[in-house]
Formats: structure tokens, C-alpha cells, sequence
């Protein structure tokens, strides 16, 4: 008598399972949102196998596919039965100026271009007095303009340094929108930690003044935040060092 009770409850428990399965469907299909017409022809124009049909007919429309190299005038079957004809320019008739040995040559040692350098390392260093004084070079650009107008304004009114003028083109070495001033050895301290936290984010130049403007500008410098190229290759090698002229009236206590 159990064993029927179990056997039709084990019926009872399958027949509401199924009835809730069957249930569970019916409110999935209701559930699901069919594309429109429209979106239906997208999708199928994406599905992976158009896709690869696509992307190989664009690759062999571009020249890229295998076998693509071909010589002018040589057909190529793309897939679909259209073809086309790539423009190879014709190779240039003559020879090499330069031979064709060049790969057998020699890799030479140059000759370096530093100071004092030029045959070999130097016996001694350079004594640290030939520098006179120091330039400071602020760059900027129409996006950065408005720093460079406020360092600048907070420098004249806490140092006694020589301002140049506001440079908007290449000048001298400088290749971008500029300006300068100059400071004597003894602001060297002050100015390069005062520069170091009140750049603003620019690209700053800090080079010395000796008798060889040349190296000053190229292989002496300090830079604040990036460097940037600086045109000093045509600069003279020798000449007078730089005087400094303050002509600033520094109002302002600096900050400490």
C-alpha cells in the first residue's frame, strides 16, 4: 500500500514539472523580441561567414591577398568573378650611384663631436669657472601661451635676471615660440629648484655661458620636464662669452 502512495506521488511530482518546463517555455518565447526586417538583413549581412566573404574581397581589392605581388599587366580573380589590373610602376632604368659593394664597407669609428673630445677622452676636466653666467629657455606653444605669460611674470617680480622679448617664431637655434632670460652664477641654486617646481609643465632649457656657445646649447644643457630638439649644429665654436644685464625690478619676496 506505500509502494503505490510512493509510485503516485513520483507521478504527481513528473506531471507538475513538465506542466512547469512547458510553462517556463511559453513565457521565454513570449519573452523573446524578433528583429525587424531591417535588422534582420543587417544581421545577416554580418554573420561570420559574410564577414570572412567581405574581408577577403576588400584584402584582394587592396592588393593585399596572397600572391598579390604580381608582375604589370597580370590579371587577378577576385572572389565573385570581378578582376582587376594593379598599377605597378616600372623599375627605373640605370644604376646605383653608389655601386653595389657598399654592403662590404667598413662600419668607421666618427669623429666625436663633443668638446675636447675630438681625439679621444680628455686628460682633465674643464674647470667649472669658464661658466660666466646661464640662460633660461621657456618654450610654448598656442596651447600653453597663457604659462608661459605667468612664469614669466613671476620670475621678472622675484628675480634680478636680464627678460628677453617674447619670440612667437624660430629664433637662433630655438625652433619653436620662446623666450629667455639670463641670471649670474649665483641664482644658479635658486632659480633651477624655483624652476623645477613653478615650470607649469613646460619645456624649459637651462644652459651655461662659456666662450663655446656651440656645446652651451647642445651638450652642456639642463632641461626642466621634456627636451626638445635645439638647432645649434651651425653655432660658432668660439667666441665671446655672454654678459648679463639685469633689467628687472623684482618686487616680490619669494616664497620659502
Amino acid at each position: 500500500m506505500v509502494y503505490l502512495y510512493d509510485q503516485y506521488l513520483l507521478k504527481a511530482f513528473q506531471a507538475t514539472e513538465k506542466a512547469t518546463t512547458k510553462e517556463r517555455a511559453m513565457h521565454d518565447e513570449e519573452r523573446i523580441v524578433y528583429n525587424t526586417a531591417e535588422d534582420q538583413e543587417w544581421a545577416d549581412l554580418l554573420s561570420p561567414a559574410r564577414r570572412k566573404i567581405i574581408v577577403g574581397a576588400a584584402l584582394t581589392a587592396t592588393g593585399l591577398t596572397a600572391g598579390n605581388i604580381v608582375a604589370a599587366g597580370q590579371e587577378v580573380i577576385a572572389p565573385g568573378g570581378s578582376s582587376f589590373k594593379p598599377i605597378v610602376p616600372p623599375p627605373d632604368v640605370g644604376k646605383s650611384p653608389w655601386g653595389y659593394e657598399t654592403y662590404k664597407e667598413p662600419t668607421p669609428r666618427p669623429r666625436s663631436v663633443r668638446p675636447g673630445e675630438e681625439n679621444g677622452l680628455p686628460k682633465t676636466p674643464r674647470p667649472y669657472t669658464d661658466i660666466k653666467s646661464y640662460h633660461a629657455h621657456f618654450y610654448f606653444d598656442d596651447d600653453t601661451y597663457e604659462k608661459a605669460a605667468l612664469v614669466r611674470r613671476w620670475a621678472a617680480e622675484r628675480f634680478p635676471v636680464e627678460l628677453g622679448n617674447w619670440n612667437l617664431e624660430p629664433r637662433g637655434p630655438h625652433v619653436t615660440p620662446s623666450f629667455y632670460f639670463g641670471f649670474t652664477n649665483d641664482l644658479l641654486p635658486i632659480i633651477v629648484p624655483w624652476l623645477q617646481l613653478n615650470s607649469l609643465g613646460l619645456t624649459i632649457l637651462l644652459h651655461p655661458n662659456t666662450d663655446d656657445p656651440r656645446a652651451d646649447h647642445l651638450y652642456y644643457t639642463l632641461w626642466v620636464n621634456r627636451s626638445q630638439p635645439v638647432n645649434a649644429y651651425n653655432m660658432p665654436k668660439q667666441a665671446s662669452v655672454e654678459k648679463i644685464f639685469p633689467n628687472t625690478r623684482p618686487a616680490v619676496k619669494l616664497e620659502t
